[in-house]
């Protein structure tokens, strides 16, 4: 029997649904992790939490997945990742912790609750997201379970969570940043590890078919291909993070403050922004590592740990507390948008930076501020531009359909977090970018 593990920070947990009893009585029905925006074994508080509160009962865990036929416009690029990375999982799970894994197909509402039923579970622990479609299907799941079913969701994703570090909508990272590093003294911790649950379930994991699940989203999202640079998975995250050979922190660090913002020197990013969005490492795991390494390279660690945490903190707080994050996404007319899509317009350096995502499903950061300030310029209005980035950079983008690329967007086309410029036609007050200044630049 393994020994008891820390509990995770009260903070960090929200109780959505409380079940009906004395909040402090022990389960008497297995716990499922609903696994979602965090799709990783370590460094994951959700999981961590739900083992623990499992341990306190002495019943079982399991890890529940649920596969959606479509979301926000992903296709194979996007869903071969996730699903090759789940595989990973899925074998290491049974390695290393024992827990059975679950994956269903259809509509979450429908599916986890389902499951709750047949298992007979107490306590479902969700992964916390700032996107409404995901906070829906919590508000539904809060209707259908049982009244002796409770729901606990944990912001695994972020280091700081996002209701802890800001209770309102900020203006931008400086109204932000100081009220994040009041907290991470508390919260930029190490984790704790993570043993099999004290009680074993009653079954092993159901065998899941892999090869043909994989097969058949790559068929029906053909349209946009998978990556072949990008490998998914736990260790391949740990790899780009710490690895010996072209590792960010171990080989690249050095540069980062200098030429993070230089298309021409790609190597300088991190690479990491694949793995941050699919959870299958941890942020925080990243700021820990890279944290060891300021007496050396303190410029760029503090300029990395800016980005890593702070701004991505920013989107998921703008995506949290503005409902309307989105906004301007209707019905276009596709003449504008097939030609931009197909990189048909006359500026070849636009054109070059919307088939790099095109092919390789992703974009330099500095070129992505003027690839969506160029839509902006050539639309009918913010409107009509916000939408058509939003659309692109969620079918193109490996890291698409996340907080940072909905910020991202509304930074350079509505001066979301940014300052007011001098007005100029077009742009208005919005900070202009043109050929001519991002030649300047680099």
């Amino acid at each position: 029997m393994s020994s008891a593990i820390p509990s995770v920070q009260p903070g960090r947990v929200r109780i959505l649904k409380q079940a009906l009893g004395p909040s402090d009585q022990k389960l008497n029905g297995p716990v499922v992790y609903w696994m979602f925006r965090d799709q990783r074994l370590r460094d994951n508080w959700a999981l961590i939490h739900a083992v623990d509160q499992a341990n306190k009962s002495n019943v079982p865990v399991a890890i529940a997945f649920n596969l959606f036929d479509q979301f926000k416009g992903a296709k194979a690029r996007q869903f071969g990742f996730m699903l090759r990375g789940l595989q990973k999982l899925y074998y290491d799970l049974q390695e290393s912790l024992n827990i059975p894994f679950f994956l269903f197909q259809g509509e979450a509402v429908d599916t986890i609750p389902n499951f709750l039923r047949e298992c007979g579970a107490s306590l479902l622990v969700t992964d916390f997201s700032p996107l409404r479609e995901v906070r829906q299907w919590k508000e539904e799941l809060c209707k259908q379970v049982s009244e002796s079913v409770s729901i606990h969701e944990v912001d695994a994703h972020n280091i700081v969570p996002v209701w802890v570090a800001s209770d309102k909508l900020e203006y931008g990272a400086r109204t932000i940043r100081g009220k994040i590093n009041k907290q991470l003294p508390e919260y930029l911790i190490d984790f704790p590890t993570l043993d099999p649950p004290n009680k074993e379930w009653g079954s092993s994991s159901p065998s899941v078919d892999w090869g043909n699940l994989i097969a058949d989203v790559l068929r029906k999202g053909a349209e946009v291909p998978e990556l072949e640079w990008c490998e998914p998975g736990e260790k391949a995250a740990m790899e780009v993070l710490m690895g010996d050979n072209n590792g960010f922190l171990t080989t690249r660090l050095k540069n980062y403050s200098s030429d993070r913002n230089n298309p021409l020197k790609p190597r300088a990013l991190s690479g990491l922004s694949p793995y941050l969005h699919f959870g299958q490492i941890s942020a925080q795991r990243c700021a820990l590592e890279a944290r060891q390494l300021r007496k050396l390279y303190s410029q760029a660690v503090d300029a990395f740990l800016e980005e890593l945490i702070v701004r991505r903190e920013l989107a998921d707080n703008f995506c949290f507390y503005q409902p309307h994050y989105d906004s301007g996404e209707r019905c276009l007319g596709m003449g504008s948008r097939e030609q931009l899509e197909k990189a048909q317009t006359a500026d070849p350096l636009w054109n070059a930076s919307q088939l790099e995502m095109f092919h390789y499903g992703k974009m330099h950061g500095f070129m992505r501020m003027y690839w969506a300030k160029k839509i902006l310029e050539w639309t009918s209005g913010p409107e009509e531009a916000l939408a058509t980035s939003i659309y692109l950079n969620d079918k193109y983008q490996i890291d698409g359909r996340d907080p940072n690329g909905y910020v991202g967007c509304m930074w350079s086309i509505c001066g979301v977090h940014d300052q007011g410029w001098r007005e100029r036609p077009v742009f208005g007050k919005i900070r202009y970018m043109n050929f001519r200044w991002v030649q300047e630049k680099i």
